[in-house]
């Protein structure tokens, strides 16, 4: 059984810009172990990619994250390993039975969930959950918990 890495107290902070995005996921990086799931909700453009791309950054030291809208799940091998699911354009969580989430959820890897709303039942209770408020231009609020 998983024991989840010791998590944040719950937290709310404005971020301004990208680098204090980054800074964030610096700080938050340092606690994520494999196993750990990390639910990422906020509306289009809020920053979900964004903060994932950060993460892959400072765990793998290269920039390579991109977003899975479109093909649902990428995989950053390097240690540790990270999964990245995007859930946006799932309509219905039965959709979520023949794609071998069980490999993601195995506990080999970090896994970052976007849009994990559209399938709350894949979430293990563990779950780190990051909420990103705002888009565009504008700050966002991020809210840090476990639920």
């Amino acid at each position: 059984m998983h024991q989840p890495s010791p998590s944040p107290p719950p937290a709310q902070r404005t971020v301004a810009t990208l680098a204090e995005l980054d800074a964030l996921a610096l700080e938050l990086a340092a606690m994520l172990r494999p196993g750990d799931v990390v639910a990422l909700s906020g509306p289009l453009g809020s920053g979900k990619t964004a903060l994932v791309r950060a993460f892959v950054r400072i765990l793998h030291g290269r920039d390579e994250a991109s977003s899975p809208t479109f093909t649902f799940w990428h995989r950053y091998a390097g240690q540790p390993l990270i999964d990245h699911l995007d859930l946006y354009r799932v309509e219905d969580p039965s959709e979520l039975a023949d794609l071998g989430l069980d490999e993601a959820f195995g506990g080999t890897s970090i896994v970052f969930v976007e849009w994990w709303e559209h399938a709350p039942d894949v979430l293990p209770a563990h779950a780190l959950f990051i909420d990103i408020s705002g888009a565009g231009d504008a700050p966002r609020r991020v809210v840090i918990e476990r639920r």
